[in-house]
């Protein structure tokens, strides 16, 4: 590609600081507009384009197998797209989307039968838009109104608006800088909501009664004492509680206020202990509780609402066995829990009848939901009410489609309501998939979940794509994707390696990846790829690798840590700019992550660690695999300049010819354009440019 302009250079500026007597330079510490969030500099803004303009100029020879891949894509998926139907009290809800469109539409009917109504609709909200993005929507008790939380620029900043859901008409707009989910009072009168301060962080709970002035609302519970605790609002699953709570990564408090006394103050469970986590939901004037304060994988207990700070034991903790979450439905306990890394359901009844119909015959307390395969992912999904006749879960594995199922106790029997669709065709049968546990360094075992087309060579010739995260105890399932099929029809074997710094082993494996033991999940990564080279899956060099956010770090580490393995690099608003951004504690998160990977400014161990791995700070002076950075202008979570930094730095220094290219969304966030086509192109643009970089 010798007829390409010559990629953008960004000016070196000297700049330098100095922290427990270590000094870091940074020369492209510029590249941060001073007014940020408003982004105006000039120059800061030439930059990126000419970042963006390079980009284009680069993929404009790849632009027939973008338009392929995109096409492709677009044909796994059903254009008139809708959700099964669940039960909200008197109605019916469910969303869809008209053939073409990029958003949904929600609608309602009641449930005994009738027409049906248009609630929300996205694509006209959209019109016109860069960006949109629907938070939440809720509907009032009395199915009268209807509360939305809208995002038009990418910054997670939320307008709170209330609508007769009748008419559609607007009521009033109750916050702009709204975040998650409102939850209604009993009466319909009454929203409660959380808010954002400046530094965008959730910092507070107000109460806003319809029909009064917005800037009236009263604050129920505001975050003073940490101001790297996130607030957040939400309801019980008996409808009875507002739950208010505030934590980090490593605590948490929960207060609550009944439903039917919005203006009551707010009832304290028990005071943030550090490192105790906790999460309350209610049924039959208990509270139930997960916490991890006796074991480390969670423990479930009860509590009585008059005295909510003194917990009972229902449920031990177990080393086999990691509680991940409760539901307290009218029947039964539903516990999310995962078990040697697979996801689990299970239903324990109130009354010792494992049936959950109340008769007594039952044949124990309690049961697990019973799944086809060996590996797959499974969760509760769309279940609003309190005392439903079936349980909504959603069901997939890297060869089966998601499929909703409807699960009946009595019977324990599993009725399939819809499986997804993949139009232009699917057949199951030409893909394998298998789990593996491959060696990490330390003598651990690290999951690998791996699909490949039927017949895929073990002996080292063919082409492997491997994707991971490895933080905040987010686990990647073993699921489906209808995308996916792109790599693999095209010779491509597909990996998740399930590292440290996720849970998917359990709360250990999470902290086993954090603060001073981070470097476990960089290293996991790295042996897990030369562990499926040994098994026959790819050669050094032949492997394509794939991360955002938290796992755009890891892209950035692994890249120094060990270039030679890889064949292309597709890092996602890549999180590379680790010591600068936890040294700064007016950016929206620090405060708030410093329990996940070390505070800089008060421990010269956590300095020296963080400046150790961090991306930006390791970029070295040899060569480095063709690599495609992403970011947005707008991203509140991995500031644009993160990228755009590491970027610059990497071109001033790598010693290669690969291409090295940036894309910055100027008009979208954290999660990229808004639309699920443009999504999708996205999509197809990175798989166009590991399949271009590592040759068809």
């Amino acid at each position: 590609m010798t007829d390409l302009p010559p990629p953008p250079v960004a000016e070196r500026r000297p700049h330098s600081f100095t922290v427990h007597g270590r000094t870091v330079e940074d020369p492209y510490a510029w590249l941060r507009d001073p007014n940020y969030p408003q982004v105006g500099d000039e120059n800061v803004l030439a930059h990126l384009r000419a970042e963006n303009a390079y980009f284009e100029s680069w993929m404009a020879p790849h632009a027939g197998l973008v338009d392929e891949l995109f096409e492709e894509m677009k044909g796994r998926i059903k254009e008139d797209e809708s959700s099964v139907p669940a039960r909200n009290g008197d109605w019916l809800y469910w969303w869809a989307f008209r053939p073409g469109a990029q958003y949904r539409q929600w609608y309602r009917r009641p449930a005994g039968g009738g027409e049906e109504a248009l609630l929300f609709d996205e694509a006209a909200e959209a019109e016109g838009r860069d960006y949109f993005r629907l938070g939440a929507i809720q509907v009032s008790p009395d199915g009268r109104q209807l509360a939305a939380m809208v995002d038009d620029d990418g910054s997670e900043r939320f307008k709170l608006v209330v609508r007769d859901a009748a008419s559609g008409e607007t009521l009033e707009t109750v916050t702009s800088v709204g975040i998650g989910s409102p939850v209604w009072s009993a009466d319909s009168a009454a929203l409660f909501f959380a808010e954002v301060n400046e530094h965008w962080r959730a910092h507070r709970v107000q109460l806003h009664r319809l029909g009064d002035d917005p800037a009236a609302a009263r604050t129920v519970y505001e975050e003073t004492e940490d101001p790297g605790f996130t607030v957040n609002v939400a309801r019980s699953q008996d409808r009875s509680l507002v739950l208010i709570s505030t934590g980090d990564n490593t605590t948490t408090e929960q207060r609550f206020v009944p439903t039917d006394r919005p203006d009551a103050e707010p009832e304290l469970i028990l005071p943030r202990e550090t490192g105790r986590i906790y999460s309350a939901d209610a049924a039959h004037g208990k509270l139930w509780v997960l916490t991890n304060d006796e074991h480390v994988n969670f423990r479930l207990a009860e509590a009585e609402i008059d005295r909510p700070g003194e917990w009972r034991t229902v449920i031990e903790g177990s080393d086999r066995v990691y509680l991940t979450g409760v539901a307290a439905f009218r029947d039964h306990l539903v516990l999310a829990e995962r078990v040697d890394g697979l996801d689990q359901i299970r239903l324990r009844s109130y009354d010792g009848d494992g049936d959950g119909d109340g008769d007594g015959d039952g044949d124990g307390a309690e049961h697990r939901i019973a799944f086809p395969e060996a590996s797959y992912s499974a969760s509760l999904s769309g279940n609003p009410e309190f005392a439903p006749d079936a349980y909504r879960l959603s069901y997939s594995s890297m060869v089966t489609p998601l499929t909703v199922y409807d699960y009946y106790p009595p019977e324990r029997r599993l009725e399939a309501l819809k499986v997804q669709e993949v139009p232009s065709g699917y057949d199951a049968s030409r893909y394998e998939t298998e789990r593996l546990m491959l060696p990490a360094r330390d003598g651990a075992a690290v999951p690998v979940s791996v699909v490949y087309p039927r017949g895929f060579p073990r002996d080292g010739s063919g082409k492997l794509f491997l994707y991971a995260y490895g933080a905040y105890g987010h686990a990647i399932p073993p699921s489906f994707s209808a995308t996916r099929l792109s790599l693999l029809d095209r010779g491509f074997a597909y990996a998740i390696a399930h590292i440290r710094g996720g849970d998917d082993l359990g709360y250990r494996w999470y902290l086993d990846g954090k603060l001073d033991k981070r470097t476990n999940t960089f290293n996991d990564f790295e042996d897990a790829a030369r562990g499926l080279v040994a098994t026959g899956f790819a050669k050094p060099g032949r492997i394509a690798i794939h991360g955002g956010s938290a796992g755009g770090e890891l892209m950035g580490v692994v890249m120094n840590q060990a270039p030679e393995l890889w064949g292309a690099v597709v890092a996602d608003v890549p999180f590379v700019d680790v010591l600068n951004t936890m040294l700064d504690d007016t950016l929206p998160l620090t405060p708030g992550e410093w329990p996940e990977w070390g505070n800089p400014k008060e421990d010269p161990a956590a300095f020296d660690l963080i400046r150790s791995y961090s991306p930006y700070d390791n970029v070295r002076a040899h060569a480095y695999p063709p690599l495609l950075i992403t970011g947005g202008l707008t991203d509140p979570r991995v500031t644009y300049w993160e990228p755009a930094k590491w970027a610059a730095r990497l071109r001033a220094t790598k010693t290669d010819g690969n291409p090295l290219l940036l894309k910055i969304n100027m008009g979208a966030g954290h999660g990229g354009k808004s639309g699920r086509w443009e999504s999708v192109r996205e999509l197809a643009e990175a798989y166009a440019f590991v399949i271009a970089a590592m040759g068809e």
